[in-house]
Formats: structure tokens, C-alpha cells, sequence
């Protein structure tokens, strides 16, 4: 018997997958537990126009993210830190802090977490910062750190 996974079964398939399962074990327990259906003429073309749905909505957040990366490599941010003598820095700027910098100087809503830093900023001058959009997208966003 022929069937289409809803959700992903552990030792037999992935989540839109069509397997072909022994009638007992398709009808007792993946039909019961609504972990799949039989996999019919509609039921084939459902997923087949599905599938071609989620095609065109990744391809469509991709696009975008590339559109983001485009403009966030155009901008920068302006962050400031304490330093004492001889131009020593007083403590680092985190992902957060340029997080929120970027929300309050350009109106930008960057997660901290996509936010790639070795180690945070500990001096001062022009740092280009790396910045996760997509899992095929990275964008550089420019922080120039002064003095306070």
C-alpha cells in the first residue's frame, strides 16, 4: 500500500514522502495515528500542488533576503564607547548593542542572533559585521565604532 507522510516517521520517511508500507502496518498505525494518507489520485496531485506552492514561497523569501542583503550593505552604524588613556577601551559592543543600534539609526529589525561575531568589538575605528538573512544569504553590515 502506497502512502503520503504527513510528518516525518522515524525509519520510514520524511514528511511529503510517498513509501510504499505493508497494508497492516499502513492501516493500523500509520492511517490511525494520522501520521499519513493513502496516497490516491487526488491525494497525489494535492501534494504535487503543494509542493509547488512551498517552492514558490522559498523562492519568494529568498528574493527578498536578497533584496535585504542589497541594502543592509549599503548602510552602517554609528556606535560609541568609553576609552581612557592612550585610547584604551573600556569594556566591548555585543551583537545586542548593534542590534539595537541598527533599530533605533536605521529602522532595522536584525535578530541578535543572526548577527556573526567572533568575539565582540573591543576597539575602535570601522568593523564590518556579518549578518545571516537566509541560510544562502549573508549580508556585511558596516559598524563604525568611536570614541565617547
Amino acid at each position: 500500500m502506497e502512502v503520503i507522510l504527513l510528518e516525518d516517521v522515524k525509519s520510514v520517511g520524511k514528511k511529503g514522502d510517498v513509501v510504499k508500507l505493508s497494508e497492516g502496518y499502513a492501516r493500523n498505525f500509520i492511517l490511525k495515528k494520522k501520521l499519513g494518507i493513502e496516497a490516491t489520485k487526488a491525494n497525489l496531485n494535492d501534494l504535487k500542488l503543494q509542493n509547488a506552492n512551498d517552492e514558490k514561497i522559498a523562492k519568494e523569501k529568498l528574493d527578498n533576503a536578497k533584496k535585504l542583503a542589497e541594502e543592509i550593505e549599503k548602510l552602517s552604524v554609528n556606535l560609541k564607547i568609553k576609552t581612557g588613556e592612550n585610547g584604551r577601551v573600556f569594556g566591548s559592543i555585543s551583537a545586542k548593542e548593534i542590534a539595537e543600534a541598527a533599530k533605533k539609526q536605521l529602522n532595522l529589525e536584525l535578530d541578535k542572533k543572526k548577527l556573526v561575531l567572533k568575539d565582540s568589538i573591543k576597539s575602535i575605528g570601522t568593523h564590518s559585521v556579518k549578518v545571516k538573512l537566509h541560510p544562502q544569504v549573508t549580508a556585511e553590515l558596516t559598524v563604525k565604532v568611536s570614541e565617547e
